[in-house]
């Protein structure tokens, strides 16, 4: 299975975004209001720089206190940014991902970011498969008998 069967299950490929030069508390303010773990940083020109994340924010707040919400995001953000195809396979991903240490990955193609997808977004679809494959193996021995 592929990244864009992950993407095409999700049904939603807008990527929430956040520039380089706002806040830590905006990024707090998006993160919630869009229930998501992670954000796309972008410069001033729109190009992907980063990625800040719900574990970025907490480390820096554990670290530095309330304070850091008065940083700009570019001072946490995970920076060069790993990112994936849409026709990479779903178990390569997970395993850079879980080398990696990280939970989000942009998907990007011919230079274009098409979505991001987390590692509950691969594990859903790997179980969901697995699930399908056990279904159609139980049906197949129910006609054999």
């Amino acid at each position: 299975m592929l990244i864009s069967d992950v993407l095409h299950g999700k049904g939603q490929h807008e990527v929430i975004k956040i520039r380089t030069f706002d806040s830590l508390a905006d990024a707090v303010a998006k993160l919630s209001a869009h229930r998501i773990g992670a954000l796309v940083v972008e410069d001033r020109w729109l190009k992907l720089v980063g990625v800040v994340s719900e574990r970025d924010l907490v480390n820096t707040l554990a670290h530095h206190g309330a304070e850091a919400l008065q940083w700009e995001v570019q001072k946490v953000m995970s920076s060069p940014v790993i990112s994936c195809r849409s026709d990479d396979r779903i178990d390569a991903v997970l395993a850079r991902m879980t080398v990696g240490r990280f939970r989000h990955m942009p998907v990007i193609d011919d230079g274009r970011l098409i979505g991001i997808v987390s590692i509950g977004d691969l594990v859903k679809h790997r179980l969901d498969e697995k699930e399908m494959e056990t279904s159609v193996l139980l049906e197949l021995s129910r006609l054999r008998s």
